[in-house]
């Protein structure tokens, strides 16, 4: 599994609660370019409409040797999910507070996928929690690093 983009801002301002793992419709630039690593996923997020989920604002940049027909960086993209996997997630996202985030894309048997993660927002408070939690683990690995 070779991991092209992560979103490593979304652990830190979401709790995520649950992963699943979707196909992408690209087009041959597209690949390309994933297979280069040009992609970012800040400020991504994904939507459901009429049962069909969609990834909003992924950069994946335009491949360097393609030519007039490049795709367009920031174009919508189509995820693909079974469709019991729609129904439950789009149940759990439509309650209050929870949304649907990118949070990796990767290749996979040759092919490209992206995990979305079912997140719950963090306040500001929990956020510093977290950042204090991780150096304290810091120090204890440290700690025993050392003896």
């Amino acid at each position: 599994m070779k991991i092209v983009a992560q979103n490593r801002k979304a652990y830190h301002d979401y709790f995520i609660e649950e992963t699943l793992e979707a196909g992408m419709v690209l087009t041959g630039t597209e690949v390309k370019s994933l297979r280069d690593a040009k992609a970012n996923l800040m400020d991504s997020y994904v939507l459901i409409k009429d049962n069909e989920v969609f990834l909003f604002n992924c950069h994946i940049s335009p491949y360097t040797h393609g030519n007039i027909m490049n795709h367009d960086p920031v174009r919508t993209r189509k995820l693909l999910l079974h469709k019991k996997e729609l129904m439950k997630l789009q149940a759990k996202a439509a309650q209050k507070g929870y949304s649907v985030i990118p949070l990796k894309i990767y290749f996979k048997d040759g092919r490209a996928k992206a995990e979305i993660g079912l997140a719950k927002g963090k306040k500001q408070y929990e956020k510093r929690e977290t950042i204090k939690k991780k150096e304290a683990d810091r120090e204890i690995e440290r700690a025993m690093k050392s003896r």
